[in-house]
């Protein structure tokens, strides 16, 4: 076959998760709505997109989805309250379905679970979420013990399996809901992911990358994700990621200790 018929022929039968994509007008056509179109948004029209704004986010919800409370892969709880010394980080980095793998993978990550803060809508659900009003970014809950793992660990593999340069969005992924953050529980916490950030930013800029756009600040109310979000990669196989890649390699801090 030849390559553009190949390639129309590609294009045709993409499967694209279109419910991640809302500012796209519906009578787009296959072309418009591929993933060429989403990488290079300016070359194609679309809606325009403004910043979230509380007197315009979706209304509040008057109760949290409904959950079973257990992770999906390792059978410990997803809600609070946690064993003791175990301690809690939320951290934005575009679609939580595949970033939330990548941290119940980490050895001393005790539990995870994907949802939605830093806005303004309460109980959010995640049709509100994409309509990109609510101010709410997807996070995954991060719950690790300290003893086995460090915070700079955890953010090692935070900033290295995206990229915080990208401001309201991951790749193909666009919308404030998507943007790089990084939410604290405790002083500590804000202390070290600010010092991470700053290390990270510098080695970015000198390796010609852009400026650092995570937002880091403490965390508010989290809202959980619908059932069928929680762990979604282990129940959907082969399911949307867009996680892995790396622009550079995160350094830990030397440790001058003893």
């Amino acid at each position: 076959m030849p390559r553009f018929l190949s390639t129309a022929w590609k294009l045709s039968t993409m499967r694209i998760p279109w419910e991640r994509y809302p500012y796209w007008g519906t009578t787009a056509n296959v072309w418009e709505q591929s993933d060429a179109a989403l990488r290079f948004p300016s070359m194609f029209t679309r809606k325009q997109r403004t910043a979230p704004d509380k007197n315009t986010a979706p209304p509040d919800r008057p109760a949290p989805p409904e959950l079973s409370g257990v992770h999906f892969v390792n059978g410990r709880s997803i809600v609070a309250p946690f064993p003791d010394g175990i301690e809690t980080i939320y951290l934005g980095m575009g679609c939580f379905w595949g970033a939330e793998q990548i941290f119940w993978e980490l050895p001393g990550v005790y539990s995870t679970a994907a949802g939605y803060s830093g806005g303004f809508t309460e109980n959010a659900s995640y049709d509100d979420v994409c309509t990109g009003r609510t101010g709410h970014a997807e996070v995954v809950l991060v719950a690790y013990d300290p003893d086995t793992i460090t915070l700079d660990e955890v953010l090692k593999h935070f900033w290295e399996q995206h990229d915080p340069t990208q401001g309201d969005r991951q790749g193909n992924d666009v919308g404030s809901q998507y943007r790089s953050a990084v939410y604290w529980s405790t002083e500590p916490q804000r202390d070290e992911a600010t010092r991470s950030r700053d290390r990270y930013a510098a080695a970015l800029r000198d390796g010609g990358f852009s400026n650092v756009t995570t937002e880091i600040k403490q965390i508010g109310d989290f809202f959980y994700a619908e059932e069928y979000h929680q762990q979604y990669l282990a129940k959907n196989p082969g399911g949307y990621c867009n996680h892995g890649f790396c622009q550079l390699t995160y350094t830990s801090p030397v440790n001058t200790d003893g």
